[in-house]
């Protein structure tokens, strides 16, 4: 075993005997092309035939784990990984782990993740399922685009080199496929310098183990769960001023819209759509605020708004949506008593302010909520030693 291997290949493995000795031997013959010293750990990720064997015959150092999943996989090779630069690429002999010098070269130029892009490369006859090629990848690649700001034409290649000192900040924890979108977009988020190289893909050897629908959820739904702006704010924004402005024009009374009529159905349903979007912002809220201060994600709106507001003035904003709606429900009520109790109009008002109503409660224990969680946590802040029963006996004594 070398020293200090300046570059650690490691490969992810899972019943790959036919192809990862060839895969083993490329990356062996990748790091002698780059001029450097390195190593290959090979991840056995519960194979059932002569994988792991077959790696270690060809020079690797093999590294179990039983936990499985592509991101577990990669996690236990990542904390075995000693050389100062780490490049990963499948057993399956799809990418050229004989070119990883290149990538190497870019990391010592100052990037600090290097994707491999085969869309800008040459993909193989065979290599890549044209739903996969044509819709799968750039569907999901536009998606991680779009929704965390990150400019990269290949999200999904798995053939990537890093900077080993990089992965603290990467603080990665994806244990499935979706690990390769959470490498991509926490790099972006973390200011890292993200560069891409152009390169063949050729046709898998052996049985593929992609899930192609599956997987393709396990990433669309962590980028959901990692982007509460578009999963929460953009929808229930949109719903809440839909809402407030149909609720607004229908407050005293029908109007006609286009030559129909608006009248009480039609203002319970902006009633709703302002409830609901209310709802949805104050779990992006949450989320966001969940994200920042018990995962670490950053995030500069929260940052730069978590200066000026306090809880008292999410108290004060929904104390005044409430007091709005006592004030209109209140005025209702009065007219209703000088009436002597009679039919109860008004529908269009009191809808009005039971929203409003709503809405302000909905402020107040809001704030209560964000308050807590951003509370700092108890072992952020000195422990309170209190004195045990014998010493406090003992101090008064004296």
């Amino acid at each position: 075993m070398t020293p200090h291997p300046q570059i650690s290949v490691v490969i992810p493995c899972l019943n790959e005997e036919e192809a990862v000795g060839r895969v083993v031997d490329r990356a062996w013959l990748g790091i002698e092309r780059s001029g450097r010293s390195g190593e290959v750990i090979v991840v056995d990720n519960g194979s059932t035939d002569r994988s792991a064997d077959v790696a270690a015959e060809h020079g690797a150092l093999v590294v179990t784990e039983r936990r499985q999943g592509y991101g577990s996989a990669y996690l236990a090779g990542l904390a075995h990984a000693r050389g100062e630069y780490v490049v990963m690429g499948d057993a399956d002999e799809t990418y050229p782990l004989e070119e990883l010098g290149g990538f190497v070269d870019k990391l010592e130029q100052g990037e600090d993740l290097v994707i491999g892009s085969r869309f800008r490369g040459t993909i193989h006859e065979g290599a890549m399922p044209w739903s996969n090629r044509f819709v799968g990848n750039p569907m999901l690649t536009g998606m991680l685009n779009v929704l965390f700001g990150v400019k990269v034409s290949d999200a999904h290649c798995g053939m990537r080199a890093l900077r080993r000192s990089a992965l603290p900040v990467l603080d990665l924890h994806a244990t499935g496929m979706e690990f390769a979108s959470e490498m991509v977009f926490k790099a972006f988020r973390r200011g890292l310098s993200v560069g891409e190289i152009p390169i063949d893909y050729f046709p898998r050897t052996g049985e593929s183990k992609l899930r192609r629908y599956g997987d393709a959820w396990r990433h669309v739904r962590f980028m959901l769960l990692y982007s509460p702006s578009w999963l929460y704010l953009a929808p229930g924004g949109l719903f809440l001023l839909l809402g407030l402005a149909g609720m607004l024009v229908l407050a005293t009374g029908p109007v006609d819209v286009f030559g129909r009529s608006w009248q009480i159905h039609t203002m319970l349903g902006f009633v709703a759509m302002t409830l609901i979007g209310a709802q949805v912002i104050q779990l992006g809220v949450f989320a966001r605020t969940y994200a920042r201060v018990r995962i670490g994600e950053r995030d500069r709106l929260l940052e730069r708004l978590g200066k000026g507001l306090r809880l008292e003035h999410g108290l004060l904003v929904g104390g005044l949506l409430a007091a709005a709606a006592l004030a209109i429900l209140g005025t209702i009520f009065v007219s209703w008593t000088a009436d002597g109790f009679g039919s109860l109009g008004h529908e269009y008002a009191t809808a009005l302010g039971l929203t409003f109503l709503g809405l302000g409660l909905q402020v107040v224990f809001g704030s209560f909520f964000l308050a807590l969680l951003t509370m700092r946590l108890a072992e952020d802040r000195p422990a309170l030693i209190l004195p045990t029963r014998r010493e406090s006996v003992v101090a008064s004594k004296r």
